[in-house]
């Protein structure tokens, strides 16, 4: 499905005035010149570059959120890359790094025939909302967040480690949306009581279901920081309740004038 697109990890080093920042953020002991120094060590001695990112911390590094986590160690493999190959390391000023051509949106796909989506609608809809303008998914987020507040605060109870929490979150938020998309009555908050009661509910559709078990799957093979297996069976239990709460939340669809 589309989310192994938005997934890919990318080795690029952006220059040292963002990864020094990024650092910083982390609360590493080095900044990009410092890391520069340990890594060229760390060739010149065959060592792995797994053994040598963590050196450049004091502890576990923090981070605000997963974007910048992985952004920091993007950078990091790219400059670890560029070492590797022997090539320049421009350290004076940002490397200007070309811009991939505009990708033209999406079309909003058209609601789900029949009762459930299938695979391929999913896959449309996402592709949707992994390219929505910026401004779109602010949108949709601040609905999530408005509407689905006893959820969002019942996945805050549950005192989950931040990854977890991060990829529970997200992953609700686009499981609403996509419910949203296809039916066109859209969701009505959730009570908390619902919560309690979803395991008893409906299933939720495999085709739903199949997305975010994938996602949780890709969160395990993540080459920055990939789940536990038992984090894995946390976030994939705690996913499979919101999404079967929320889809037994659909508002129902008007009847048409010849049924009423």
């Amino acid at each position: 499905m589309g989310r192994q697109d938005r997934a890919a990890f990318e080795h690029a080093f952006e220059g040292k005035e963002v990864l020094d920042e990024l650092l910083e953020i982390a609360g590493a002991s080095v900044d990009t010149e410092g890391a520069v120094v340990r890594m060229r060590e760390a060739l010149r001695n065959k060592e792995p570059r797994e053994s040598v990112v963590p050196t450049l911390f004091n502890g576990e590094p923090h981070f605000p959120n997963t974007d910048l986590a992985r952004r920091l160690f993007q950078n990091l493999l790219g400059l670890w890359d560029l070492l590797a190959r022997g090539q320049p390391v421009p350290l004076d000023s940002t490397p200007t790094r070309a811009r991939p051509p505009k990708k033209p949106i999406p079309e909003r796909p058209p609601p789900f025939e029949g009762d459930e989506p299938d695979e391929a609608w999913v896959e449309a809809a996402w592709k949707y909302l992994d390219e929505a303008p910026e401004r779109e998914i602010t949108r949709l987020e601040h609905s999530f967040e408005n509407r689905q507040d006893a959820l969002t605060g019942f996945l805050d109870e549950q005192g989950l480690p931040d990854e977890i929490f991060g990829l529970a979150r997200q992953l609700l938020f686009e499981l609403h949306t996509l419910i949203e998309l296809g039916w066109p009555p859209g969701v009505r908050s959730l009570a908390r009581a619902e919560l309690q009661e979803a395991e008893r509910g409906q299933p939720a559709p495999a085709a739903l279901q199949a997305y975010a078990d994938e996602a949780v799957f890709e969160a395990e093979q993540d080459e920055v920081a990939p789940l536990t297996p038992a984090d894995s069976a946390r976030a994939k239990a705690l996913v499979t309740l919101g999404l079967k709460a929320l889809w037994n939340a659909r508002r129902p669809r008007k009847e048409s004038s010849e049924d009423a």
